[in-house]
């Protein structure tokens, strides 16, 4: 089994570690609450999209997935509790400023 590591932000430090089990942990941890098929549709979403080197704006994610304009917070609390889920690297200063 890999090691999960934790920024002190609480992001994953590995994408590689990341596994759907983690992701329901970290959504009970965050108070998310059960992962539906929407939820599963962006964690999908923003992994492949990282991985591949680069996500579209917040709002755009939402619009693809057919989901309201500030879908994240709606779905996942936050856009930084949508990330860690995921099992996303810390975003950096900038990238936190605007979770």
């Amino acid at each position: 089994m890999k090691n999960e590591a934790f920024d002190r932000d609480g992001f994953l430090v590995d994408p590689g570690s990341w596994s759907e089990d983690l992701a329901r942990r970290i959504a009970a941890e965050d108070g998310v609450g059960e992962l539906n098929e929407g939820h599963w549709s962006i964690i999908n979403f923003l992994r492949e999209n990282y991985l591949e080197g680069g996500l579209p704006a917040v709002s755009h994610v939402c619009h693809i997935h057919h989901f309201e304009h500030h879908c994240l917070p709606e779905l996942f609390q936050s856009v930084k509790s949508a990330w860690r889920i995921a099992g996303l690297p810390n975003p950096g200063e900038e990238g936190n400023a605007y979770m």
